[in-house]
């Protein structure tokens, strides 16, 4: 294993063989989206990648022994950010923590649209910051405002989900976007740059995100961002090359030392790795 370099802050593990599905809402991965453990381990070590911050994906509810014998499996290599019920206690979440765990999604997008708005919302919100662990949010743009609202006074760490933005087409002026700069103003919170392929296209470099990046960089800084790849590229046409997918940092970070903080230093610092 490789120990230093490059943490990818956003990849899920996926293997319907040894980890059923769970009922409910959610994206269910076609047969050619598995990505069981072994595979990710091994585009890591293709692309020298030492360490990942593995996602719950929507498809497994909050059931999330998958990802969670990844961590078991390769100790030190992985972090996770789980999804647990809204009633979860902060015994089960420091449980939690201690098996790797260093935040909660709140998939407002594929899983559960309501999610941080259930009054129920505000305890889990307050038992996370309690026992140290980020909400991480991916969010329709429409609902950054409301989201934002809702978050104050909770002083949780948030992480924000791909850009903190879904639909590129309204500019960097849109009021979903804005509500993200502001939450990265309130200093508590700090953004992915991943998944670039969901937003515009690969053939121009992801050109029509330059906007979007300049703005986040200049509000949350070079401290405050991380780099993700969304493997294994769920409901996505064509192919995704991993090995290209960082190299799409060099533009808006042409300075190796700010490129370095968002690939590795701020990864160390913020998910633990390197810390049982």
């Amino acid at each position: 294993m490789k120990t230093a370099g490059i943490i990818d802050c956003h990849a899920h593990i996926i293997d319907p063989g040894r980890f059923a599905y769970a009922d409910g809402p959610g994206y269910r991965p076609r047969p050619h989206e598995t990505g069981t453990r072994e595979a990710f381990g091994a585009v890591l070590e293709a692309n020298g990648v030492s360490h990942a911050l593995l996602v719950q994906p929507s498809c497994y509810g909050t059931d999330n022994s998958a990802m969670l014998d990844a961590v078991a499996r390769a100790p030190g290599r992985y972090k996770a950010i789980a999804v647990v019920a809204t009633d979860t206690t902060e015994d089960a979440l420091v449980a939690l923590a201690r098996r790797g765990v260093v935040g909660v999604r709140f998939n407002l997008v594929s899983y559960e649209r309501d999610a941080l708005a259930k009054a129920a919302a505000a305890g889990l919100l307050d038992r996370l910051r309690a026992a140290g662990l980020f909400a991480q949010i991916y969010a329709h743009d429409t609902q950054w405002p409301e989201i934002v609202a809702l978050l104050g006074g909770h002083e949780v760490k948030v992480v924000i989900d791909h850009f903190g933005v879904r639909d590129i087409r309204s500019g960097p002026a849109a009021p979903g976007f804005q509500a993200v700069l502001e939450l990265g103003r309130r200093g508590h919170a700090a953004v992915k740059l991943s998944a670039p392929f969901r937003l515009a296209p690969a053939s121009s470099g992801y050109a029509a995100l330059d906007a979007f990046a300049e703005r986040l960089l200049s509000v949350f800084g070079s401290e405050r961002c991380v780099w993700g790849s969304d493997w294994p590229f769920l409901d996505v046409e064509g192919r995704i090359d991993y090995a290209a997918l960082p190299a799409t940092l060099e533009r808006w970070l042409p300075d190796a030392a700010d490129r370095r903080r968002v690939l590795w230093t701020n990864p160390v610092r913020l998910f633990g790795f390197g810390v049982p």
